[in-house]
């Protein structure tokens, strides 16, 4: 089959799943096509990785607020459209595999499938409208707009897969959608270095290194993070624990802002954006991982990917106790169920200070990884999937 799949909230290869999901059809046979936007480094408008075509258009930024939210979804659909035609003259496409957030890409493959007969595969990365009221904390008209955008695509769908159970579940409710059109399609990285050097000189010095890897905005709860090194800084006396906290997004200059404001400049790095073999060597070298998105019901239906790759490291964890972070990490992970950064930096210094621990919760979190939540599982439900397409 001929692939075409969108994405608007991340830029390929950087979106690992994506990626992911498109060489294995690659590898499957499919001839695919890729649209994203130009942002984090990638910004070459056409080219061809790894055989597979990529389209990138512009985009207006990542939004921090509703109206840049309205200028960003705007910019992305107009870009993601054309970019359609132009695949669809260059040698048109029998599947359009949209990929959520946001929930409005069925606005682009309304008309191919109305006028062609393409059909159309809905990859549920998040629940936009628990993502939305997380991020704004309230419900008004614009709410209810979501959750009609999301309720539009699923009724376009052909298939409908997701991150995990959760989420599938919810939107076989939602779309009252058929067994035999929805399937789970898991996250679990597969072309890591898992065995990159470690660089001790990112310990700055200190005894400890705890890191975190992700999206920093203001729904991704890497405030807590900081107010968690600042209680074990000021409040617990701990002068021998280096955080590396990598990832960019909407809320990093805040949140640099927030570090500099609390003084933590010495015991806090904040590179931004990282190569993936700066990212191999930090997840070698660090003695834990923090997944600090906190418990709410949007984050209780997610996968984070941050989890899954200190697991493919056989790094312990220290995170908020969301139900999918719960699942996915399994024995993995020291879970603090409050949001609360004293509570979160308090389970940070217990667990660096029990190695034999930390050794436990690793080896388990790995176990896990490679045996029940690997990605070539998932690559059989993705086939299974498209042929019910």
């Amino acid at each position: 089959m001929r692939v075409l799949i969108l994405v608007e909230n991340l830029p390929v290869p950087f979106d690992r799943r994506v990626w992911q999901e498109a060489c294995a059809l690659r590898d499957a046979g499919h001839e695919v096509t890729v649209i994203c936007p130009q942002m984090r480094g990638y910004t070459q408008a056409e080219e061809v990785l790894e055989g597979i075509q990529i389209y990138r258009h512009w985009i207006s930024g990542e939004a921090g607020s509703l109206g840049g939210f309205i200028t960003e979804y705007a910019s992305a659909l107009w870009g993601e459209f054309w970019c359609a035609v132009k695949a669809w003259r260059r040698g048109g496409f029998d599947v359009i595999h949209l990929c959520n957030p946001p929930d409005l890409l069925f606005l682009v493959a309304l008309p191919f499938k109305l006028l062609a007969g393409v059909k159309v595969i809905f990859d549920v990365h998040d629940l936009w409208p628990e993502m939305f009221e997380a991020k704004f904390g309230r419900r008004g008209i614009m709410y209810w707009a979501v959750r009609m955008a999301e309720r539009c695509t699923l009724a376009l769908a052909d298939v409908v897969i997701a991150t995990n159970q959760s989420v599938l579940s919810a939107v076989k409710r939602r779309g009252k959608l058929r067994d035999d059109r929805a399937f789970v399609v898991r996250t679990a990285p597969s072309r890591m270095n898992t065995s990159a050097p470690v660089d001790d000189s990112l310990r700055a010095g200190k005894k400890y290194l705890v890191g975190y890897i992700g999206v920093m905005g203001n729904a991704d709860g890497v405030d807590y993070l900081v107010q968690a090194a600042e209680h074990i800084v000021k409040n617990r006396g701990r002068k021998d624990v280096q955080f590396l906290l990598m990832g960019s997004g909407p809320e990093h200059a805040e949140l640099l802002a927030l570090r500099d404001r609390l003084g933590l400049q010495d015991c806090v790095s904040m590179p931004g954006r990282v190569s993936d073999e700066f990212l191999c060597r930090a997840l070698r070298s660090i003695d834990l991982g923090a997944a600090c998105d906190p418990i709410n019901a949007y984050n209780d239906h997610c996968t984070m990917n941050k989890v899954l790759e200190y697991m493919a490291f056989a790094r312990p964890m220290v995170m908020f106790g969301t139900v999918e972070g719960r699942f996915s990490a399994g024995d993995g992970a020291e879970y603090v169920m409050e949001n609360s950064a004293a509570q979160l930096g308090d389970a940070i210094l217990q667990l660096l200070d029990d190695e034999p621990r930390r050794k436990r919760l690793g080896a388990a979190g790995h176990a896990r990884l490679t045996q029940d939540l690997n990605w070539e599982r998932s690559v059989e439900q993705l086939l299974a999937a498209y042929r019910a397409a």
